[in-house]
């Protein structure tokens, strides 16, 4: 459907796709899982709207009053060819199968467009028929296309000239067969290591929590260590997909965020409909191996997957009920390793578990906000905290992480521990270590010294990696 239309100025017109070309996105993804993030049963309603045809349901999804297209991952390429364009003279309209009201909101926020076209709730218009709109309006040879895909052929094959940035290998072979003029624009293609960025491997090192009770209760068979390795990897990749699922909610806020808005999706650098493709192949190989780990493994990681998706999806935006979540979630992966090996986890280990992991869930969500306060920035929309509430959560961080603590000293004053070692007084020396990181974790994170995650920052940081490992040689000096 044509929604506006001014008359022509002088030139060519140059015409320009949204989706995949304009923007490194897709609306109609973007619309969905910020639809499904705020309110996770529209599902019935957004398919009950998809049975009467996607622009009805690009019609659903465009309802809300909070896009923003300022914060949408322009190309950089395709602007510079269309304010080119605009200094020869020549009209440049923007030509979308995303819903009206979002092709609106985009021209006017740019300001580069002599007018638009979209979907309407009963016009999906792409391909073919956005084809046919626009030879009815310039007349077939009468205007050049930038476009990006396979839906982009029918239109191209129209125009006088053919502008591709994106275009995957086959939709390039098809142009060339066309015989038409075409000019290829440059953008940044997708590395492995922009993959391993979304897929978040540096957060695998959260998994060797499943190794936790083979260390803690001495066992080091082959077999069970195999069993580890595989539990280790099925929650990797179950990890991911989780991960991708999150990224694909939060890609509004992820923009807005200091260092979220580098996150492969966020950024545009891998296509939105690589991610979601992503989410099931993973999540699949992750149940693969689980369940050649046994199948009372896959049971716990099924629960891991559901409760970390009720996490991205609702449990996220609950005061305090977050950081529960997350402290069970590492501590579920505890469970899993003692359910992959056979072992059984020690009551203590758990209770430990928990409180360690309520602090460092507290201290990241005391990150977030200390930033947004030092940003002047309003109390978080995705997130029931307050900038007020900065100093509750730093109290509450430090009383966990000092509870932990002392449910490490009272398991070695029980009698369990001169059951697994032979100098269990040396475990004593570790108390002071747990304090000293804590403490200092706290502190860094005041002085605003620390990343959103402070296990990844623990990870990179010199001075939590020996501590760790001096807590680790004692630990095996007491064996």
């Amino acid at each position: 459907m044509v929604v506006e239309t001014p008359p022509a100025g002088p030139g060519r017109p140059l015409v320009v796709d949204l989706d995949g070309t304009l923007i490194a996105s897709d609306l109609l993804i973007e619309t969905a899982f910020a639809e499904l993030g705020r309110r996770p049963h529209s599902l019935y309603e957004m398919l009950t709207a998809l049975s009467r045809g996607k622009a009805a349901l690009k019609h659903r999804l465009a309802e809300p009053a909070d896009f923003d297209p300022s914060t949408l991952p322009y190309d950089p390429e395709v602007l510079a060819l269309i304010r080119r364009a605009r200094a020869e003279g020549r009209p440049v309209y923007l030509a979308s199968a995303s819903h009206r009201r979002l092709v609106e909101s985009i021209a006017q926020h740019l300001g580069e467009f002599t007018g638009w076209f979209a979907s309407d709730e009963t016009t999906n218009l792409a391909g073919a028929r956005k084809a046919h709109q626009l030879v009815e309006a310039f007349g077939e040879r009468g205007f050049d296309y930038v476009g990006n895909d396979a839906a982009d052929v029918a239109v191209w094959s129209k125009a006088a000239k053919a502008y591709a940035i994106r275009a995957p290998y086959g939709v390039r072979r098809r142009l060339i067969r066309t015989g038409l003029d075409v000019e290829h624009l440059p953008f940044q293609r997708v590395t492995w290591r922009t993959w391993l960025r979304m897929l978040r491997v540096h957060q695998y090192a959260k998994n060797a929590l499943v190794f936790l009770p083979l260390l803690t209760a001495h066992v080091f068979t082959p077999e069970a260590v195999l069993q580890a390795i595989l539990a280790f990897f099925a929650f990797s990749l179950c990890a991911s997909s989780v991960y991708i699922l999150n990224d694909l909610v939060d890609l509004k806020d992820d923009r807005g965020h200091r260092t979220k808005c580098r996150r492969p999706l966020a950024s545009g650098a891998i296509p939105l409909m690589h991610g979601v493709i992503a989410i099931p192949l993973l999540f699949l190989g992750a149940v693969a191996l689980s369940a050649a780990v046994s199948l009372t493994f896959l049971g716990v990681l099924l629960g891991y997957f559901a409760l970390t998706t009720a996490y991205s999806f609702a449990l996220k935006r609950i005061m305090i009920v977050d950081v529960l979540t997350l402290a069970g979630l590492y501590s579920i992966r505890v469970i899993s390793g003692a359910v992959a090996t056979g072992i059984a986890v020690s009551e203590w280990l758990l209770a430990f578990c928990m409180m360690i992991f309520m602090s460092l869930a507290l201290i990241k969500r005391y990150v977030e906000l200390a930033a947004r306060r030092d940003a002047s920035l309003p109390d978080p929309t995705s997130r029931d905290y307050k900038l007020s509430d900065l100093d509750i959560v730093a109290a509450l961080a430090a009383a966990a992480g000092l509870n932990a603590v002392t449910v490490f000293t009272l398991y070695i004053a029980s009698d369990d521990v001169n059951q697994l070692y032979t100098r269990p007084q040396l475990l004593w020396l570790v108390g002071p270590l747990l304090m000293y990181w804590i403490a200092r974790a706290m502190m860094l994170a005041g002085r605003r010294q620390m990343d959103d995650d402070p296990v990844v920052f623990a990870m990179k940081d010199k001075v939590s990696l020996a501590t760790i490992a001096a807590t680790a040689l004692l630990i095996f000096a007491a064996i």
